[in-house]
């Protein structure tokens, strides 16, 4: 019996990215269900959606739950009803032919919880976009960065990582994930808001031996910053305060050291805001650390029902500020291989 697929589109007052995007999903969708989850739109999207779209399914919401919390309570309606959720942003257009080299890997890969496209900047085509690229990674102290995309440089694509690749974790921007295994961790930790929940629920399910892949032979183009824009100070808070709760939460061995290690780090990118002139993104560090100390208990008791022991995700055991700013490796190819493990 052949698999079934649900693409699932999270809108919140996004009508004119569902007006240019959403018909190239509707043409590649092929026979799979396209569900447009309405995450308390105050714009007029959901008239939108049923005068010019009547085929999408549409979910409404009651709220805006974020982007972890809207997914969440927007699959659990559809919790039964498909092996496979196609998560993907209402700012993506899609290509001829994309579900099915995802969907057919997955199909032969028991152990493979998700997979991603080849993620291009739909405003330089012949680039990464930021949001996933070939396919992401961390660095021992928990900093992400993806194959095409280290930090802010992004590669043009020469097919230079055009094969697939075990990778950490898959974007929430285009991301084809077992129905199943999303339910039994319980989807995203709405905790996050948005920002990183795809990085942690990928940690989550690696600590429980799911492997993740890139699979460029699929390719997507992303707008990014739909939601926010990537200099946003409210990205920048969440994004700093998201990667402590996912230490929290997943880090195995002493915790406090490696905490205390992130958070220097981090204040040295606070300083590089003061001293660019960013005075805001500064105040947001702190406020993220400020944060952390407000919610320690409640994820520290998260970290206690996940009860990892033993990192069971790829890492890249080099510390990518170093080779970024110190070595000029601005390029993914110019890491050591043999860091990954």
């Amino acid at each position: 019996m052949e698999t079934s697929v649900a693409i699932v589109i999270l809108n919140f007052n996004g009508k004119n990215h569902l007006a240019s995007y959403l018909p190239s999903v509707l043409s590649y969708a092929d026979h799979h269900d396209v569900v447009v989850a309405d995450n308390g739109s105050t714009d007029d999207s959901i008239s939108f959606l049923t005068e010019q779209f009547p085929t999408v399914q549409l979910l409404e919401l009651k709220r805006n739950f974020g982007f972890a919390g809207g997914y969440n309570v927007a699959l659990e309606q559809l919790n039964g009803s498909y092996d496979y959720y196609l998560i993907l942003n209402s700012d993506v257009a899609v290509t001829e032919n994309w579900i099915t080299p995802l969907k057919d890997f997955l199909d032969n890969h028991p152990t493979v919880a998700a997979c991603q496209p080849k993620i291009k900047s739909w405003t330089n085509k012949d680039e990464f976009e930021h949001a996933g690229a070939a396919g992401g990674f961390i660095d021992r102290n928990y900093f992400p960065f993806c194959r095409g995309r280290i930090f802010e440089s992004l590669e043009k694509d020469d097919n230079q990582y055009d094969f697939e690749l075990p990778v950490t974790w898959t974007s929430g921007a285009a991301m084809l994930i077992r129905a199943e295994l999303f339910h039994q961790v319980r989807g995203f930790d709405s905790d996050f808001f948005a920002h990183m929940e795809e990085i942690d629920l990928c940690l989550r399910l690696g600590n429980q031996g799911y492997q993740f892949y890139c699979i460029p032979a699929s390719t997507v183009y992303h707008l990014g910053g739909g939601t926010l824009n990537y200099d946003s100070p409210k990205k920048v808070y969440l994004n700093f305060r998201n990667s402590l709760f996912m230490i929290m939460k997943n880090h195995a061995g002493p915790l406090l050291p490696m905490l205390f290690y992130r958070m220097c780090l981090d204040g040295i990118a606070g300083i590089k805001f003061l001293l660019s002139g960013k005075i805001q993104n500064t105040w947001m560090v702190f406020l993220s650390h400020m944060n952390l100390y407000v919610q320690f208990g409640r994820f520290y008791k998260k970290r206690n029902q996940l009860r990892v022991k033993k990192r069971s995700f790829i890492r890249y055991n080099g510390q990518i500020i170093w080779d970024y700013y110190f070595l000029k490796n601005t390029v993914f190819t110019a890491f050591n291989k043999r860091k990954f493990n």
